[in-house]
């Protein structure tokens, strides 16, 4: 009990602590996100606190997959601190000086490489190398991508790490328990400079980190257990839903998806009129409301969770597009659309 309330309070502390001296940090270096029109704050806001979350997460996750009940190769920790480095060392870079899309994308890869066939190499099909970094590249990606209005992705990582630690404690995976719940005590840190108004952004150092996190912890749930996926991905469904059906549509339409633009539905919500906190309370309200009993639905009945997982993306997807709608109904007439 001691230990594990060690383990939460040092990623707490450490984030707290790191993402307070983020803001002066980079209001010395000068990084700041100015306002503009494919933005959704209005002010100045200091980017790069997230370096809060990576330096927690390096420091507790060897000793917490490794020394507790349940422990991990020692090949698939080396393999996830290396894979986290990673993405965290291209996104600091990208938050000091913009990093092309190919390099980014590369490191991207190389590191889900790194840690996929750390975790392949446990007894695993070679098969699933394809998948897996298709996975866990989407996910850095869709996490960034999400990261665009207070307090909304610092949620997502508290309610998800919370989530995956239920399960992994539920499936007798203490380790990989407490390494989700340090992740989700890490990103409540985060928060309290993150919620609105932010006194900081994650940048893309912790994003693309949080992304990472939580592939990488749903794929040792999918290793314990492939079922487990499934109530895993329920979890995530608002930000998969939103961020893919937006990259899909952007991509239909002929647009250059790749930049950077407000097109999102939360996006879309804020432009309607909708505060920060309000719309982070709606995708909280989801989380609450239709993930969380139904990824527990499905955990509680395994051979049915294929189809739970489907009929609650389609559910997401119905919600996604009646409310995406509903905003450019309104929102067109007034202030067309400028597109990327």
């Amino acid at each position: 009990m001691y230990l594990t309330m060690g383990w939460l309070l040092a990623s707490l502390s450490i984030t707290l602590l790191l993402a307070r001296g983020a803001i002066g940090y980079a209001h010395r270096r000068g990084m700041l996100d100015q306002p503009g029109q494919r933005r959704s704050h209005r002010l100045p806001t200091p980017r790069g606190g997230g370096i809060g979350i990576v330096v927690a997460m390096l420091v507790c996750l060897p000793g917490v997959l490794s020394g507790l009940p349940a422990a991990w190769p020692a090949s698939v920790v080396a393999g996830l601190f290396a894979a986290l480095l990673l993405v965290a060392l291209a996104g600091w870079w990208d938050d000091h000086h913009s990093l092309p899309i190919l390099p980014r994308l590369a490191a991207q890869l190389l590191a889900v490489g790194l840690f996929s066939l750390s975790l392949l190499a446990t007894g695993l099909s070679w098969w699933w190398l394809p998948l897996l970094l298709i996975g866990g590249a989407w996910s850095i990606n869709l996490h960034n991508f999400m990261d665009g209005i207070d307090g909304l992705l610092a949620q997502q990582a508290i309610f998800v790490g919370a989530g995956l630690a239920l399960l992994a404690w539920a499936a007798e995976q203490p380790a990989l328990a407490m390494a989700a719940a340090v992740l989700a005590a890490s990103a409540l840190g985060f928060w309290w400079f993150n919620r609105p108004p932010a006194r900081i952004f994650m940048g893309d150092v912790g994003s693309g980190s949080v992304g990472l996190l939580i592939f990488a912890f749903s794929a040792m749930l999918w290793r314990v257990e492939h079922a487990l996926l499934w109530p895993a991905l329920i979890l995530s469904s608002t930000f998969v839903v939103d961020a893919s059906l937006t990259l899909l549509t952007r991509m239909w339409r002929g647009r250059r998806w790749y930049t950077a633009h407000r097109e999102h539905l939360y996006q879309w919500l804020v432009r309607r009129g909708g505060t920060h906190a309000r719309t982070g309370a709606a995708y909280l309200g989801w989380n609450l409301l239709i993930a969380a009993p139904l990824a527990w639905l499905a955990w509680s009945h395994l051979q049915m969770a294929l189809p739970i997982t489907i009929t609650v993306y389609l559910g997401a997807a119905v919600a996604w597009l009646a409310l995406k709608r509903r905003c450019l109904r309104r929102h067109l007439p007034r202030t067309p659309h400028v597109a990327a």
